[in-house]
């Protein structure tokens, strides 16, 4: 199994990835604290540096190029500072930028983390809610019109910010499948119905019990709410992931693989999702499996929660934890 699943990240620089979802920017603070504040119970942080990384769908596309393969990006971003950061950033990591649609009404969505002593302090988000507008909708839709024969699979990225919505939804499913091309959706719940017919979704539990309407309590009703996915939905697999429990994969024409966690230590879960969809998506792109991809993609999320911040995995990494 290990020699196969090398095998299949070696084809990873052959595989073309577009990702098209909610573009966030991470910003980091980093600091020290050695007092309390005088005018509220609350620690006083000093500042040492500050950094910046790809968020949301941009982590997504940084994870692909990071593990070697071809990537590519198409989001909203704004007419601001914090969208040019964004996609200098994203150049920087070999993400092809021209898919990004530049919104003059709206801001670059910022999260912002204040961290001391690798301790996450406080977190503080600058973002603009609500549908994108019928011509910036139309924008994304021309060029992954133009994108889809020169792509392998594709990416959808859902934080519910307002890129991704039922009417871009009716329209890229359709073309994809037409074209027969790999789909894989990170969910939002209130957004379940959409995602009809996809090749798989990678649902935290939390949302796989929102999506599938069955409360999560044990193992049984993960199999249930796994399976109500793949019926409802019309799936050919679910992968739900499950944090300390690993993750356990769901397919319309085969069993039912519940994988183990390799992770080693635990600093970080902020960003797994994303590289978990990111080397199950280029696995596949690849020729793997389903049951390779998420094997595949479980060694990457057992790298990625090591690392403190929104990080990536590189395909060195990946192939020497897989030894």
């Amino acid at each position: 199994m290990k020699t196969k699943l090398k095998s299949i990240i070696q084809k990873f620089s052959k595989a073309k990835v577009l990702v098209i979802g909610d573009l966030i920017l991470d910003e980091f603070i980093w600091g020290k604290v050695d007092r309390i504040s005088p005018e509220a119970p609350v620690p006083v942080v000093l500042v040492s540096s500050e950094s910046f990384m790809p968020g949301g769908a941009s982590n997504v596309a940084n994870n692909i190029a990071s593990l070697g393969g071809s990537s590519g990006i198409c989001g909203v971003i704004g007419e601001d500072k914090s969208g040019r950061i964004l996609v200098e950033e994203l150049k920087k990591k070999g993400v092809d930028v021209s898919g990004i649609v530049i919104d003059a009404q709206r801001p670059t969505t910022v999260k912002t983390r204040v961290i001391a002593h690798h301790q996450q302090m406080v977190r503080v988000d600058r973002e603009k809610m609500g549908s994108i507008d019928d011509n910036l909708l139309e924008q994304v839709l021309s060029f992954i019109r133009r994108e889809i024969n020169e792509i392998d699979a594709l990416i959808i990225e859902d934080y519910g910010k307002g890129v991704i919505t039922p009417r871009l939804l009716a329209e890229i499913v359709p073309l994809a499948k037409k074209h027969k091309k790999i789909i894989t959706v990170d969910p939002k719940v209130s957004h379940f119905p959409y995602y009809q017919g996809v090749t798989c979704i990678t649902p935290n539990e939390k949302e796989a019990q929102g999506g599938s309407g069955i409360d999560i309590q044990n193992d049984e009703d993960i199999n249930r709410a796994g399976k109500k996915l793949l019926k409802d939905l019309n799936l050919e697999a679910a992968l739900i992931t499950l944090g300390e429990n690993g993750m356990r994969l769901f397919e319309k024409s085969g069993p039912v693989t519940h994988i183990p966690t390799v992770a080693q230590e635990v600093f970080d879960v902020s960003g797994a999702g994303d590289t978990v969809i990111a080397a199950f998506t280029l696995a596949l792109a690849s020729g793997a499996t389903k049951q390779e991809a998420a094997y595949i993609s479980n060694f990457a999320a057992g790298i990625v929660v090591s690392k403190v911040g929104t990080a990536v995995v590189t395909k060195e990494e990946l192939l020497e934890r897989i030894k």
